[in-house]
C-alpha cells in the first residue's frame, strides 16, 4: 500500500513505463449527481482509466468555474454535502482502493471554517493525496503547505496563460505533486483550445517547475485531449464530464439516473482514455 503524496508519484510513473505520454484526470463534485454515487463513480472512473480523480468540494460560490460545474456544487450542496462529508468520501473509496491518487479542489472558505491544522489531520486519516485550493495565492500559503507536507499531502497550484514568470518561480518553489495548468483565460468549460499556444507556456513553465505539469479548462473531446497529451504530463477534464452525466441524467426513466449517470462518465471517459493511449511519449503537438 502507497501512501498519499506517494501516490500521485507511482501513478505519473506508470503512466511513463506504459509509454502514454499523458496521465488522465477527471474531475467530478463530490456529492454530485448524489451523495451515495460519488464512491461508486469514483471506481467507475478509475475502471475506466483515470489514473488520478479530482474531487471538488462543494461551494456556494465557486469563483473558477463555469455553469456545468457551479450546477454540480448546488446539486451536491442541496443535498447537505460540505467538506466533512467529501472527507466521508474519499475515506469510504480508501476501503476499496489504496493506490488511486485522489485530489480535492476547492476553494479556502470551508479550510478555514474548518481550520487548517483540523482539515489537514482530518485530509491526512481519510486517504487525500493533494489539496488545490483555488483562491490560496502561494505567497500566502506557506504555513498550510508545511502542514500538508508534513502529513504527506501533496499542495497543488494553478497556473494560467496570465501567471508571470515570477508567480511561476513561487509556485515551482511551494507545489508538489503536479501543477495545474488553466489552459485558458475565464472560468472552466469556456473557450477553445489553441495547442500550440499551451505547449509554448508549458515549455515556459517547466524552465522552473521539475514536477509534472497537467492542463486543464477547454478539453472536450478525444481530439482535443489528445492534442494536450502531447504536450502536457496529464490531461484533465471536468465540466464535459459532468455535462455527460446531467444529459444521462435527464435522459433516464425515473429511479436509474445516477445509474445512468455513472454508466455515462464512465463509458465517455474510456473513450478518452483509448484516445491518450495512441499518444505515445515524445510525439510532437498536431
Amino acid at each position: 500500500m502507497t501512501t498519499p503524496n506517494d501516490r500521485i508519484a507511482a501513478a505519473f510513473s506508470r503512466v511513463a513505463e506504459s509509454g502514454r505520454s499523458a496521465a488522465l484526470i477527471p474531475y467530478i463534485a463530490a456529492g454530485d449527481p448524489s451523495p451515495e454515487t460519488t464512491v461508486p463513480l469514483m471506481h467507475a472512473l478509475v475502471q475506466a482509466g483515470a489514473d488520478i480523480v479530482e474531487l471538488g468540494v462543494p461551494f456556494s460560490d465557486p469563483m473558477a468555474d463555469g455553469p456545468v460545474i457551479q450546477r454540480a456544487a448546488e446539486r451536491a450542496i442541496a443535498q447537505g454535502v460540505g467538506l466533512r462529508r467529501v472527507l466521508d468520501l474519499v475515506a469510504q473509496f480508501r476501503l476499496d482502493d489504496s493506490d488511486t491518487p485522489v485530489v480535492l479542489m476547492g476553494y479556502a472558505n470551508p479550510i478555514e471554517r474548518m481550520g487548517q491544522q483540523e482539515f489537514a489531520n482530518a485530509a491526512q486519516a481519510a486517504g487525500v493525496d493533494g489539496v488545490l485550493v483555488v483562491d490560496y495565492p502561494p505567497e500566502e500559503v506557506d504555513e498550510f503547505a508545511a502542514q500538508l507536507n508534513a502529513r504527506g499531502i501533496a499542495p497543488i497550484f494553478l497556473l494560467a496563460p496570465t501567471s508571470t514568470e515570477a508567480r511561476i518561480r513561487a509556485i515551482a518553489g511551494i507545489a508538489r505533486g503536479y501543477v495545474y495548468y488553466v489552459s485558458l483565460k475565464g472560468v472552466t468549460g469556456a473557450g477553445s483550445l489553441d495547442t500550440a499556444d499551451v505547449a509554448a507556456r508549458l515549455a515556459q513553465i517547466r524552465r522552473h517547475v521539475s514536477i509534472p505539469v497537467g492542463v486543464g479548462f477547454g478539453i472536450r473531446d478525444a481530439a482535443s485531449a489528445q492534442n494536450i497529451a502531447r504536450a502536457a504530463d496529464a490531461v484533465v477534464i471536468g465540466s464535459k464530464l459532468i455535462e455527460t452525466m446531467e444529459q444521462a441524467t435527464a435522459a433516464a426513466p425515473a429511479g436509474k439516473q445516477t445509474e445512468a449517470a455513472v454508466a455515462a462518465a464512465s463509458q465517455w471517459l474510456a473513450g478518452i482514455r483509448q484516445a491518450l493511449d495512441q499518444i505515445k511519449r515524445g510525439n510532437p503537438p498536431a
